[in-house]
């Protein structure tokens, strides 16, 4: 078998129902009972202005709400004040006729992004938008995972939009995400995306826009991280109080990730409204580059094995190259022991190999070959010889 590269197996089973059921060693909780979350994931009370948080950041503007609000937009800030007109524009644009409210943090920002949000207040009233901000000015930032822990807490919509700061949400997001959200009450909805600059990360935005609807729980162990990102979120505050807050290592910690694997391994669903609600800034300070590769990767390796290895008796990794022998070093000692050969790695013929597989491709385009192998875990050996014959 070649070295096919750099991007981890899409892992499917011949019955995903039966490997979520499975026991993930995560807590679950019931939506029937919003009472009985963790403590920590319980909504802080809003600030009001001049009013300090517990944790000594100031908050600003909110007050009492004078109604129910259904939907909260949720929006981490740091340094963000050449995007923010166009960000909060896109909100004062859209044509959803429920109740919105905008949740803003404001993480130690030095570029004057808190006087900007602001500044769009009276703006954002008139359109119906009630605003809450907080924030606070320490020497240093406190990472995007505690900035959006920070925003769902003060807030108090029961469905949660969230957004960065540097993107802008079309129109039609919020209205049509929000009618998806009725009909999947414990799914995270994401939508398409238009990348800009255009043609940035042409390949990720391929894959995002284009997986299919069963792939988008599938492809999760791929190394482009979630396959609903993380600007197109949308989900009940019930389903994230059932899940937790963001982890808060700040700086080099996907939290995003973190938190889809948690969302997955507790059952919840993934769905894409397949239309273009987003436009999803590219930029050299955007923080997804303060994340390793490595750290990616042990994350996936850890999800794997937990969510699909642990429930088999025995595997075969598909891909004799780099990556397929990086993948076997990395698995705990016990999970090594039930992969086939054992106790070294040596390369087999695929006609000596046995199914469940692991297959370790490169996802390079949908016309692409090496993509069709991908969802291949348990097969007949008659098409493994084809796909061997093709590669």
């Amino acid at each position: 078998m070649s070295d096919l590269s750099s991007l981890f197996a899409e892992v499917e089973l011949l019955s995903s129902r039966q490997v979520s059921r499975a026991n993930l060693n995560m807590s679950t909780c019931s939506l029937e009972h919003p009472n009985g979350q963790e403590a920590d994931s319980v909504p802080a009370k809003r600030l009001c202005k001049g009013e300090c948080a517990q944790d000594g950041s100031v908050g600003g503007g909110g007050g009492k709400a004078s109604r129910a609000v259904e939907v909260s937009i949720v929006i981490p800030v740091h340094n963000a004040s050449c995007w923010l007109d166009e960000c909060l524009q896109g909100i004062v644009d859209q044509d959803y006729t429920g109740s919105m409210e905008l949740s803003v943090y404001d993480d130690a920002s030095t570029d004057g992004s808190r006087a900007i949000v602001e500044g769009w207040r009276e703006r954002l009233e008139r359109r119906g938008v009630s605003m809450v901000i907080s924030g606070h000015d320490s020497a240093q930032p406190r990472g995007v995972g505690h900035a959006k822990n920070q925003a769902v807490s003060q807030s108090s919509g029961k469905y949660l939009c969230f957004q960065d700061a540097d993107d802008v949400m079309m129109p039609q997001r919020i209205h049509l995400q929000y009618e998806a959200c009725l009909f999947n009450s414990t799914s995270l909805i994401g939508c398409q995306v238009r990348r800009d600059p255009e043609g940035s990360t042409e390949r990720y935005t391929r894959w995002i826009n284009n997986i299919s609807q069963d792939q988008l729980s599938t492809q999760v162990y791929t190394s482009h991280g979630p396959t609903v990102i993380m600007p197109t979120w949308f989900c009940s505050r019930d389903w994230f109080h059932c899940v937790g807050t963001f982890d808060e290592g700040g700086k080099g910690v996907p939290e995003d990730l973190l938190w889809f694997y948690q969302s997955v391994g507790q059952g919840g669903g993934v769905v894409r409204v397949d239309q273009c609600l987003l436009v999803y800034r590219y930029h050299q300070q955007a923080a997804t580059h303060s994340v390793l590769e490595e750290t990616i990767w042990n994350l996936r390796v850890a999800f794997l094995q937990e969510r699909v290895i642990n429930q088999w008796e025995s595997f075969t990794i598909w891909n004799a190259g780099k990556q397929g022998r990086k993948l076997y070093r990395c698995l705990s000692s016990f999970s090594q022991k039930k992969e086939r050969p054992k106790p070294h790695i040596p390369v087999l013929h695929y006609r000596d190999a046995s199914p469940p597989y692991i297959i370790c491709v490169k996802l390079v385009s949908r016309e692409s070959v090496c993509a069709s192998v991908c969802p291949v875990v348990r097969c007949s050996r008659s098409y493994l010889r084809q796909v061997g014959n093709l590669c």
